[in-house]
């Protein structure tokens, strides 16, 4: 983890310093590389990470990709979301989550397709309004952890394995504690009512049924009332 973090520091300097090119880069280059020289990774006890988290939204994003006419995957996010983790350190499959995304927040990057994608074509979000998970088991299979719950979009509940990786919890600078997960699956669009997307000439979709949905999330463990 240190030395993922130190490469990642020392990559977004050597950038900085080629592209302006100034003694000033250099230094603080040199500055970085002593501070993660320094930095060691904390290491918790399980009863330490054990409790309740909410997810840090400026520090998440809920995103999919799409494939398009089968040449490429469009990427879009949803902006507007919240979650919970219950978190047990001592027995990760005691642990479970919530969450939800407001379906009016779709962000591709392009105002006329979001446009599009609010209407009943795809996530008819007047009626529809919210996307919700919630877990019902989380277990551990060969190296990889997997959270199972129903999912529940456009009207349609079904049930949805993830598999998801703990990077790591850590505390901050201000004692508090954080959590970073890390999650992709794919789901098939069609499931949920979403069926827009006719075959082009070529007999290829416009639209790829199977959606990638991917995961980073960061969050904050509540403090005890």
């Amino acid at each position: 983890m240190k030395k993922l973090i130190l490469s990642l520091g020392i990559f977004v300097f050597a950038s900085a310093f080629v592209f302006f090119g100034s003694t000033t880069n250099a230094t603080n280059l040199n500055f970085v590389e002593s501070f993660y020289a320094n930095a060691s990774d904390t290491k918790l006890k399980p009863e330490e990470t054990t409790g309740t988290y909410s997810l840090d939204k400026a520090h998440s994003s809920i995103g999919f990709r799409v494939r398009h006419m089968g040449l490429v995957d469009v990427p879009g996010y949803f902006r507007d979301f919240s979650g919970t983790i219950k978190y047990d350190g001592k027995d990760v499959s005691k642990s479970s989550v919530e969450f939800s995304a407001k379906m009016e927040s779709v962000d591709t990057g392009v105002a006329g397709r979001d446009k599009h994608l609010k209407t009943a074509d795809f996530f008819e979000v007047e009626k529809y309004p919210e996307m919700t998970f919630k877990s019902t088991k989380v277990e551990k299979k060969g190296k990889n952890w997997i959270v199972t719950g129903d999912l529940t979009m456009k009207g349609v509940t079904k049930s949805l394995s993830i598999p998801f990786t703990v990077v790591d919890i850590i505390k901050d600078q201000r004692g508090g504690t954080k959590m970073g997960v890390m999650a992709e699956t794919v789901i098939n669009r069609r499931d949920f009512g979403v069926n827009y997307g006719s075959n082009m000439p070529n007999g290829v979709a416009m639209l790829s049924d199977n959606i990638t949905v991917v995961l980073n999330l960061e969050s904050n463990m509540q403090k005890a009332q």
